[in-house]
């Protein structure tokens, strides 16, 4: 009888650095000959990738895996328990998605999920190690974009559709004179003066 293939789920985070917005996390799970396709369909690290060539890896991603699922947590939550707190909890809403639970799971990154109760593994700059990071970071990146672009046109003074709630100069600027919407992270915002 055929030995049990283990089940190894990448996680990553989207958007931890932004002023707007939830944060989002991939995970997914690939068969090793899956992984070779998706590499040579050019699956790397999110950040390397422009946003055609992630929306195109979208649905071989979903297509090609065993499971995969997105999780998030939201400005107020970041708030609440702080921003590697309501992390960790974006990526295992993520997991919690999948039938069952993964094996191993491989983490971007130096920080376990401390609240993880399986076994897990972290790796600096894991999407260039485990296609699975780099899959589960490219479907984060392109579900949270996908939701910023939408409130973008209620929140045009901040130009989100361009900065994805990261605090360029032209979003500084105005939460500076316009104030933070419900969607801002107040904690981020002590150094800028707004209230």
């Amino acid at each position: 009888m055929e030995a049990k293939k283990s089940l190894i789920a990448g996680v990553d985070e989207v958007g931890k650095g932004c002023l707007f917005g939830p944060v989002f996390a991939g995970a997914v799970i690939l068969g090793q000959a899956n992984e070779t396709k998706l590499l040579s369909q050019g699956l790397k690290d999110s950040k390397k990738l422009n946003h055609r060539q992630r929306h195109n890896l979208v649905p071989l991603i979903k297509k090609n895996s065993i499971a995969w699922a997105i999780g998030q947590s939201s400005a107020r939550e970041i708030d609440r328990v702080g921003i590697r707190e309501a992390t960790e909890k974006a990526m295992i809403r993520a997991l919690e998605k999948f039938s069952s639970p993964p094996d191993l799971i491989l983490v971007d990154g130096i920080l376990p999920l401390r609240l993880w109760p399986g076994k897990q593994k972290t790796q600096v700059r894991g999407e260039s190690h485990f296609a699975s990071i780099a899959a589960a970071s490219v479907l984060a990146k392109e579900a949270r974009d996908e939701l910023i672009k939408r409130l973008a046109s209620k929140y045009s003074i901040f130009e989100l559709e361009k900065n994805k709630g990261y605090g360029t100069e032209i979003h500084r600027t105005n939460l500076i004179k316009e104030g933070a919407t419900k969607l801002h992270r107040k904690s981020f915002l002590s150094r800028l003066k707004i209230n």
